[in-house]
Parts: structure tokens; sequence; C-alpha cells
């Protein structure tokens, strides 16, 4: 049986009395957008930081195309991840960063100007990073994630900072990357502003998983997506 491209099994992760993630298991399918979706605070990006080898856990384990994120032999090249848009230096403009990450990740430096224009950030990409908005740093973060071509995404709240132009950009950006064989894994608390984006959903509160599957299945008993998650939510409580 081939291995789906990102397994998160059995995962747990505590800190101190708070349960940040408990039992949270599901799969992400190659050539979808999976949304990983719930409130602030409900184990997205405790998750996120597991899968990408930043954190450890209790127990459980999970999978890049069957292996650990550390035993990948080009992990830029497999999984491309927007999960602190604080890591680059406000000194440093955006072309001098991706410089930098380009010849970290052995990645020719012709890629800079492909994914300055793949994420629309051409036109500051000589100005400090100092200087830009929440939006401008979404941009360039992703711009990083792309710089080895990666076959897979994992996007931590992408939404945050840009306006509802550049959240149509970016519905349409995962789109299109998964429809050419991508697979994306996009995190968000803002639920709406995702449905049109997603194949699949994983909805995650208080540490577990609420419900996950197709999202057409989830739609088939309410109207969007947050009433999907307040239903399974309060069934969660309920039992």
């Amino acid at each position: 049986m081939t291995a789906l491209p990102i397994e998160v099994m059995g995962l747990s992760r505590g800190f101190g009395p708070v349960q940040a993630v408990d039992d949270v298991s599901f799969g992400v399918r190659r050539g979808r957008v999976t949304g990983f979706l719930g409130p602030n605070g409900a184990g997205k990006s405790t998750t996120l930081r597991i899968l990408l080898g930043l954190m450890r856990s209790d127990s459980g384990s999970t999978l890049i195309n069957g292996r650990a994120y550390r035993d990948l032999e080009q992990p830029s090249r497999t999984l491309g991840a927007v999960l602190d848009l604080s890591s680059a230096h406000p000194g440093m403009t955006a072309r001098g960063h991706l410089r930098t990450y380009a010849a970290l990740g052995a990645v020719p430096a012709s890629r800079i100007d492909e994914v300055l224009d793949e994420v629309g950030a051409q036109e500051y990409a000589d100005r400090r990073i100092g200087t830009f908005s929440t939006g401008m740093r979404q941009r360039l973060a992703l711009a990083t994630a792309l710089l080895g071509e990666p076959e897979m995404l994992v996007l931590d709240e992408p939404t945050n900072g840009l306006d509802p132009a550049g959240i149509a950009w970016l519905r349409s950006f995962v789109r299109t990357y998964a429809e050419r064989g991508g697979t994306v894994l996009l995190s968000s608390h803002a639920l709406g502003e995702v449905q049109r984006a997603i194949d699949d959903v994983v909805l995650i509160d208080r540490g577990r998983v609420a419900r996950s599957g197709p999202l057409g299945d989830l739609l088939a008993t309410a109207d969007s997506l947050e009433s999907a998650f307040l239903q399974a939510t309060r069934a969660g409580v309920a039992a």
C-alpha cells in the first residue's frame, strides 16, 4: 500500500496540566487541499510543529511520504512550510532572505525571481523586511517555502494579515498547486475564509479531532464549515 503524503497517528503532547494535543490522527491525500481547522488554541500549531520535527510528542508519530521529517533526504524539495513569520531578519531584503535560504537548500539562484513572481512579491523584493506588512510577510514566507519546488506544502494560518484580495489570491494559488498534483495541509481558525479552497477537512477542538472527511460530506448536513464545526464540537461535549 502506498503511504499517504502526510500521516498523523495517535499524536499527543502536553504542557504541564494542559493537554495541547490528545490522540490526534488523520491523513492528507495527494493532490488535495486539506483544511486543519479549529479555534485558536485548539492544538493546530503544536501538531504542525511536531510534524516538522520542531517539537517532540509525548506519544504517537508523524510521517511524510512514509518517513519522519528528520529522515527525509531532501526536505526542502519534499515539503515547504510556512509557520513563523518572524523568522526573517528585519534588516534583510526579501531577495537577500531568499538568497540565503536558496544557498542553504542547494537551490539554484534562478528560483528566487521565479518564486517572487509566483507569490506576487517582485515589487517589494528589494525592500527591507522590517518595513513589511503582515500580508507581505505572508507572501515572503510562502515564496521561501516554494524555493525547493516541493511536492507538498504545510501552511499555518496563511490568511492572517491578508486583505480580501489577498485571501482570494491565496485560495486560487493553493487550488492550482493541488490541481498540478501538489498536496496542501492548511491550518486556519477563520473557517469561512478557506472553505472554497479545501477538499478535505480535519476539525480540531481542545486538542482532539472533532470530525474529519471530505468537505462535501460535512456540508451535506450543514450550510457552512462554521456550523459543521459547532455541530461536531457540541456532539463531542455531549458524548
